[in-house]
């Protein structure tokens, strides 16, 4: 990816004050673009990259300093396909706000430290909620999560 696409997110919606997404108000960022296709999944328009808008890290960053008791969750989709934009954005967030970042992605914890790639988010992310959303391990109890299989892991705290 050059420098100037990395400076470029697809993304499907910006939604802020949401309450869904983590603790407390959030500015939640829906990443277009999931290669995972879980059956059930709630997104399905979020599978294709190409369904959503192109934001500037800049822009996105603005909005984030706007809504200024909001943390930030990062969504999809599954923001691990645009690896090196949301890891430079959780970078960024990291050192010019101090909220806190959780990213939802259906790879597993295990995958994501394994690549060199998936890997480079990880310093600057407070929880991962990771795992494919799986049908049949649907759960309404759990917080913050759509299946069983499905783990919130604390990264940085």
């Amino acid at each position: 990816m050059t420098a100037s696409s990395m400076s470029r997110l697809s993304i499907l919606d910006i939604v802020e004050d949401t309450t869904v997404d983590g603790p407390g108000f959030r500015t939640a960022i829906y990443a277009a673009g999931c290669p995972h296709r879980c059956p059930g999944c709630h997104n399905p328009q979020s599978w294709d990259i190409g369904n959503g808008s192109y934001y500037s890290i800049d822009g996105i960053l603005e909005r984030i300093k706007a809504a200024e008791f909001a943390n930030v969750t990062f969504s999809g989709g599954d923001p691990l396909l645009q690896v090196e934009g949301f890891t430079e954005l959780a970078r960024r967030i990291r050192l010019e706000t101090g909220k806190t970042v959780w990213c939802y992605t259906g790879y597993r914890y295990e995958q994501v430290v394994a690549s060199a790639s998936l890997s480079r988010i990880l310093p600057y992310i407070d929880v991962l909620v990771d795992g494919p959303y799986v049908q049949s391990l649907r759960d309404e109890s759990l917080p913050f999560r759509g299946s069983r299989n499905q783990r919130m892991i604390v990264i940085n705290d």
